[in-house]
């Protein structure tokens, strides 16, 4: 006859103590305090009836958990910001938790991150930018097997669910308003147009071909930020800090120009402190013009001129892509799943405030001298 399994109560009876008092001692609930004689006598009694836990299944450990991953490049940018309260707020209605991935624009850390995915397992992944060129082809074999979208720049071809920006068309549109109010000769100022973020290239060149279509090649200075600045750890005050030096370096050169476009809204309100510095009134002297309509961009005392596309939409579209995928996904056996693709693209506009105005072209910008011992 076999024998008989030790149970709580024989521990109990062995060790002069209650079953409950014999749960919490061999559970270690560490929130009740008991002597140490007596967790002595529990532990005892227990080693000598051979009595083991019962392997009590962990439902919160074996549920599967809600969880989307965003692969960001920074938490520093306000654009970014924006983008993933748009995500975070689809993921809030549905149940879903965020777990975002910082990779700093550096390769090795979206390296690292792409190898926990394996262990984390999460029901979807939204890319913020573009991944790096080395991951492209591992990011598009992911896509085969979990629900994952690209929130990105136009590409000539995807095999990936996208929310895509057509960044020539937003360059377009800043050059055409500043055309409009008759800028002849301009300033495009912009973070390092390095290989990894070509998007910034794509809206120079569509901010330069609306000038050459317009009669005015070469009339577009363009002024870019050393590599090396992508390169070091993003502060909250990256962006704001090139567009100041960079335009502080437009005016130290004594070049013409009536306007300057930025490739953010940062660097425009860098911008307008450093012309502000120079005692150039805006728009008066010189027109700015930026991009994303971030918060700060429609404070009264900035309101700056800038393009609106759509950010927090854009963010949420991507978290309602990813959902709708895990329920098709749920809803189908997997050798009858039905092949679809996203590709979400929303029209850019211009945003019109107080930093543009109409060009006084008779007036050439003069190299301005700034006390530099205050």
């Amino acid at each position: 006859m076999a024998k008989k399994k030790a149970t709580s109560s024989d521990v109990a009876a062995r060790a002069g103590v209650s079953q409950a008092t014999v749960s919490m001692v061999l559970n270690k609930k560490y929130n009740v305090s008991f002597s140490r004689d007596t967790v002595e006598k529990v532990e005892k009694a227990a080693r000598e009836l051979g009595y083991q836990l019962p392997s009590h299944k962990n439902k919160k450990a074996d549920k599967k958990e809600k969880l989307i991953v965003v692969f960001c490049p920074t938490l520093t940018s306000p654009y970014y910001v924006l983008l993933l309260q748009g995500i975070e707020s689809v993921a809030n209605e549905q149940g879903y938790g965020v777990f975002i991935c910082n990779t700093q624009r550096d390769a090795a850390f979206e390296e690292k991150y792409l190898r926990m995915m394996a262990d984390i397992r999460p029901q979807g992944i939204i890319y913020a930018c573009n991944p790096h060129p080395d991951f492209q082809k591992q990011v598009e074999d992911m896509a085969k097997e979990i629900p994952l979208v690209i929130i990105s720049n136009k590409e000539r071809t995807t095999t990936v669910d996208a929310i895509n920006q057509d960044n020539t068309v937003v360059g377009r549109l800043m050059a055409r308003h500043l055309l409009d109010l008759g800028h002849r000769d301009v300033a495009f100022i912009t973070p390092p147009l390095t290989k990894r973020q070509w998007q910034r290239s794509k809206r120079i060149e569509g901010f330069v071909k609306e000038y050459e279509n317009a009669g005015l090649s070469g009339h577009v200075i363009i002024k870019v930020a050393d590599e090396s600045m992508d390169r070091q750890l993003p502060r909250m005050d990256t962006e704001y800090s090139m567009g100041y030096e960079l335009t502080m370096e437009l005016l130290s050169e004594n070049r013409q120009f009536t306007a300057i476009a930025g490739q953010n809204d940062m660097m425009a309100i860098g911008a307008l402190d450093a012309l502000q510095e120079a005692r150039l009134h805006v728009p008066r002297d010189v027109s700015v013009i930026g991009c994303d309509n971030i918060f700060y961009s429609g404070i009264r005392r900035i309101a700056l001129t800038t393009i609106e596309h759509f950010v927090a939409l854009k963010g949420r579209d991507a978290c309602d892509i990813i959902i709708r995928k895990i329920g098709t996904k749920d809803s189908f056996f997997s050798d009858i799943q039905p092949t679809s693709l996203y590709n979400i693209e929303y029209s850019p506009r211009v945003i019109a405030r107080k930093t543009t105005g109409y060009a006084k072209v008779e007036k050439k910008i003069k190299k301005q001298k700034t006390n530099k011992n205050k």
